[in-house]
């Protein structure tokens, strides 16, 4: 028995469709059927009882899907912990990030782990929340700097610091007389904000934002990242808001402007594995822990 066939095994068993199964794990439905009936073979009994309305699990089939899942997920973590270790050998610090953690993390954390680690090789890979949550599951980065956390058995996840989203606007505009604006104003201009895929909890709070405050916001442009925001609003596009640490990246021709009412918060994660074993990552919590009075009972 090999490690394939359970991993076809759960497959049948959790789509109970050979087709559906066959298609998730690449492969034609006559191999896969066949992959089943050498397991069954080896195994000694019937595990899916077939007819051609549907598939079925038999009662030793229940049970050996639950030992089959055990054994597949001990088999991902030994692969992972493998992984991590041969990592902390070869001397190399994969850390996943999105733009806020390069102004308000990086500045603090670089210089102590080249301090500590002059040999250590770092891998920085620009990701959405998403994608570094999935890379890290799986061990191809080693932490991940995130606009929202992700508890779990396999990680663990910290508020490193919340900050106030801030409106943008063109120079040129009529209201940059304004000492202050009413968010009611937003009505009145259009808007550039980050689109979902890219910047998801961005999205999601300005959006929740608008809904709240029962503004009725024209969005004219989603952009793909955080420094189109700011080119459009400098082509006067639109106004925008965006996350307070962007400021010194504005242009001579936007300005930031204040409003009466308090505009949303947004968090930025820190998320590591609980079985991590690269000291590098305990440097980098133990300064997160000091420089941002973080309690990580």
């Amino acid at each position: 028995m090999e490690l394939r066939h359970l991993r076809y095994f759960v497959a049948v068993a959790e789509e109970l469709n050979f087709t559906k199964a066959a298609m998730r794990m690449h492969t034609v439905q006559p191999s896969l059927s066949q992959q089943i009936k050498d397991l069954e073979e080896e195994v000694g009994v019937q595990l899916f009882i077939r007819s051609k309305r549907k598939v079925e699990l038999t009662k030793a089939g229940e049970v050996f899907f639950k030992e089959a899942l055990i054994i597949l997920e001990h088999t991902e973590k030994a692969i992972s912990l493998a992984q991590q270790t041969a990592k902390v050998e070869q001397e190399q610090l994969n850390i996943g990030f999105v733009p806020a953690a390069e102004m308000k993390i990086f500045p603090y954390i670089m210089p102590n782990i080249r301090a500590h680690f002059p040999e250590l090789t770092i891998d920085f890979h620009s990701l959405t929340d998403d994608e570094q949550l999935v890379a890290l599951r799986k061990g191809e980065i080693d932490i991940a700097f995130t606009r929202y956390g992700a508890d779990s058995d396999e990680l663990v996840s910290i508020q490193v610091f919340q900050e106030p989203l801030t409106l943008i606007i063109p120079k040129n505009s009529p209201e940059a007389q304004q000492e202050r604006i009413s968010i009611k104003s937003f009505e009145q201009h259009d808007f550039v904000i980050c689109n979902e895929e890219s910047s998801p909890e961005l999205y999601r709070i300005i959006h929740n934002f608008f809904k709240k405050t029962k503004l009725n916001v024209t969005v004219v442009q989603h952009s793909t990242n955080i420094l189109l925001n700011v080119n459009l609003v400098g082509m006067e596009i639109g106004w925008s808001l965006v996350p307070q640490y962007v400021i010194p990246l504005l242009g001579d021709k936007i300005i930031v402007k204040k409003t009466i009412e308090p505009l949303p918060m947004i968090g930025l994660y820190v998320s590591y594995r609980k079985d991590h074993v690269n000291k590098a990552i305990d440097l980098i919590l133990d300064v997160l822990k000091k420089q941002f009075y973080l309690d990580f009972s």
